[in-house]
């Protein structure tokens, strides 16, 4: 049963890895891995030389955060808000229309936001006019981009990271809070004092996971929304690698821009785990 697993993380995880490697050499495909010339950290002095870089860093970082800080809440406050409710129809009835979204692909869900927010008959634009105010080009708005950008993660992945709380919500013990309500504990403290500890390590757990991915903001989101308008505030290091790697076939440097990446990521991964483990959680090793 774990041999489909395991090889498809040597075949797609572990064996491209080597691939970090061209990002030391002055890559050429037709002389292969082994016979590029090798030029150290030259592409790393680039990108960290260039004003690109800060542009690139400021602009990832303000997405990352602001997925941080107000999209990774909300499925524990869905979860926990779906855990109180009682009809079970009407809790199933909700839990498949906030999942559905996620089955949805970017384009799709770009395709939906254009057609609204069009300043050619888009919906939103046309209540505005009907309000007496003026059209707003959301679509070309370096100030509204990442607004948009916010909004359509949360409209399609809140649903679906609700899943794991309410598995963990699901192995809180009842009679937990039946002892509480002979305490005189109202809903709100059995919230408080039992729910959300029991959660405590889920939460933790899927943080440090998150830490990990957080300069990765959305490859197909956010090269569908940008324009030469927004660019300023949308470029990110995962569009631009693909404009200088794919677009430019600058491989060797785009596989330094996303080595550096990952460097982060991992260096985030082990920071908040031992900062977990410091304030007595388990960590993810």
């Amino acid at each position: 049963m774990l041999l489909p697993g395991i090889i498809y993380f040597i075949l797609f995880k572990y064996l491209p890895m080597w691939g970090v490697l061209i990002s030391f050499q002055n890559y050429q495909p037709f002389l292969g891995f082994w016979h590029s010339d090798w030029v150290g950290l030259k592409h790393f002095a680039r990108f960290f030389g260039e004003p690109t870089f800060w542009m690139l860093l400021r602009n990832t970082i303000v997405l990352a955060v602001y997925n941080l800080v107000f999209f990774f809440p909300l499925p524990i406050i869905v979860a926990l808000l779906l855990n109180e409710v009682r009809h079970e129809r009407f809790k199933r009835f909700i839990q498949t229309m906030i999942y559905i979204p996620h089955f949805f692909s970017w384009v799709v869900v770009v395709g939906m936001v254009y057609m609204l927010l069009t300043v050619e008959g888009g919906l939103v634009n046309e209540l505005i006019v009907m309000a007496g105010g003026d059209k707003i080009n959301f679509l070309i708005s370096s100030e509204w981009f990442r607004t948009l950008i916010l909004s359509e993660v949360i409209w399609k992945e809140t649903g679906w990271g609700t899943i794991i709380f309410l598995a963990a919500l699901a192995g809180v013990d009842p009679q937990l809070y039946e002892a509480s309500k002979i305490d005189g504990a109202n809903r709100w403290r059995q919230l408080w004092h039992i729910t959300l500890p029991a959660i405590r390590s889920t939460i933790v757990i899927l943080f440090i996971l998150r830490l990990g991915h957080f300069l990765d903001t959305g490859f197909e989101q956010i090269i569908l929304m940008l324009n030469a308008l927004n660019r300023g505030v949308g470029e990110v290091f995962d569009t631009y690698v693909y404009s200088v790697g794919i677009n430019q076939s600058q491989f060797s440097y785009s596989t330094a821009v996303g080595l550096f990446k990952s460097l982060v990521g991992l260096v985030l991964v082990l920071a908040s785990n031992a900062l977990a483990k410091k304030f007595g959680e388990e960590g993810i090793y």
